[in-house]
């Protein structure tokens, strides 16, 4: 009987799918997944069908796209939907499941088909819940004090972390992991799930992470020559209150939590090798979006622009290393396809309802669908192997951009007279995708859109979801939780 295999997977939230030096990056300093990619199969056209965290996640855990389990807006009292998740199917084969750090499931001790779960949910005490790296905070003498470094969760102004470095929580998370898996049960396989709540602001990094790009040139940011219009004015909009020291301080201190997270990595693999495990585990790497970090003057993720929706995902480890050189790297993929993907790697069965199709198969995507947001800021997407539009209902604005010779979307094509056909096929392929409410932007079969609002939306006086003193336990959240 063939022995199965285990299964690392790390997840990460709000990495752009570019940033790394095996992108030709020379600015980020990636060395071990820059070697996992290398060495693995990175998937180059890997995309987030809803750049948002909740339901990117609810997709990773479920196989399903947005339309399937009913979130493309950030829904965090929205249970997981009643469907077999990637943790139960690995459960249900025999593997013992554990996961340490960011779930963002509701309620928040739901297992979702894990063995066990440390989980560290970055201070949203509004559902009732003391995280598990909370618990151990006040265990070590700084109750309360997480985020008293005063950083935003959506925010990019930057300090250094505030707390010794081995409290910050991406040492927990690799601490706790590597103690799992040496208290593993040595007779069944591990499906071992560590889930980094970074780079995904406040942007805080260690001071030794933080002084490794003290002398780093940055590489530019993406300039563009896109047509105004009130979307791009307000998507701009949050990006512009920074300055141009302010930007270079977030975007190193952004790198120097990638960094932070690389070097853990080597951690997690040792731990493995040195208890036997390392040549049958499936090392998988990927985030659940990306963060636009000031290109095309914008930040943040919601939008389906590659640094907010091209993800980086990694199939690494002996165990993979039959599907490396057969051009499965440039196929279009999404989050839906990871499940099923990884089913098929360890031999589990499929009679299971998903969206996604295993990646290393003959099977293809002939376009992935995207959505993020209702209303004002809606955002849909086509993508296919050549082309990408970028629909915005608010005022009915459409961008096109050239897959395959401009990545970084430098160039909008929506309005050349040659790309009209390019345009038609893909307009239909949306059309055919759009659901629920979105009928009301259709009129006659054709997209119109809704009139962009005249007003701007009030102040956000509560920062984006700035945290404070954590003890006791702070009470009054009835606007908490909307955007982190």
């Amino acid at each position: 009987m063939e022995k199965k295999k285990n299964v690392l997977f790390i997840c990460v939230d709000e990495w752009p799918g570019y940033l790394f030096g095996h992108e030709g990056r020379s600015d980020v300093m990636t060395p071990t997944l820059d070697f996992l990619a290398r060495e693995g199969i990175r998937m180059e056209r890997a995309y987030s069908e809803c750049p948002v965290c909740i339901p990117a996640r609810r997709t990773l855990m479920t196989g399903l796209s947005p339309k399937s389990h009913g979130d493309r807006v950030y829904s965090d009292r929205m249970p997981m939907p009643d469907a077999p998740t990637l943790a139960g199917v690995f459960h249900d084969a025999g593997y013992q499941t554990i996961a340490v750090g960011k779930l963002h499931v509701y309620p928040q001790r739901s297992r979702i088909g894990f063995d066990e779960a440390l989980i560290t949910e970055e201070g949203r005490y509004e559902f009732g819940v003391t995280d598990d790296y909370q618990i151990w905070l006040g265990e070590h003498g700084h109750t309360g004090q997480e985020f008293m470094h005063g950083m935003g969760n959506n925010t990019y102004y930057t300090r250094p972390w505030h707390l010794d470095e081995s409290l910050h929580p991406t040492e927990w998370v690799t601490l706790q992991m590597m103690k799992q898996i040496q208290r593993r049960d040595p007779t069944r396989p591990g499906f071992f799930f560590v889930s980094y709540q970074f780079p995904h602001p406040p942007l805080v990094p260690t001071r030794t992470f933080l002084e490794k790009y003290d002398d780093v040139v940055l590489d530019p940011s993406y300039i563009d020559d896109w047509k105004d219009s009130w979307i791009i004015r307000e998507m701009r909009k949050m990006a512009s209150s920074y300055s141009e020291r302010e930007v270079v301080a977030a975007r190193k201190a952004f790198m120097a939590q990638c960094t932070h997270i690389d070097y853990s990595i080597r951690m997690l693999l040792g731990t493995l090798r040195e208890n036997s495990l390392l040549d049958d585990t499936v090392i998988v790497f990927m985030s659940d979006h990306g963060d636009m970090l000031f290109d095309h003057g914008m930040v943040a993720k919601r939008l389906f622009y590659e640094g907010s929706a091209n993800i980086p995902l990694i199939f690494s480890g002996k165990p993979v290393l039959e599907y490396k050189g057969k051009g499965y790297e440039n196929k279009l993929c999404s989050i839906a396809d990871v499940m099923p993907t990884l089913m098929d790697i360890c031999g589990i069965d499929r009679d299971v309802k998903m969206d996604g199709e295993s990646i290393f198969s003959d099977k293809k995507h002939e376009y992935i669908y995207g959505e993020v947001g209702e209303g004002a800021k809606a955002t849909r997407m086509i993508i296919n192997d050549k082309y990408k539009l970028i629909w915005y209902p608010s005022g009915n604005v459409f961008q096109l951009f050239d897959m395959e010779n401009d990545r970084k979307e430098e160039h909008d094509l929506a309005s050349e007279p040659s790309m009209s056909s390019v345009i038609d096929e893909m307009k239909a392929k949306l059309i055919a995708s759009l659901h629920g409410s979105d009928s009301e932007w259709i009129e006659n079969g054709t997209l119109v859109g809704l009139e962009p609002p005249k007003t701007a939306g009030a102040p956000d006086f509560g920062l984006y979801n700035q945290r404070g003193y954590h003890w006791p336990p702070p009470t009054g959240y009835s606007n908490i939780g909307k955007n982190a």
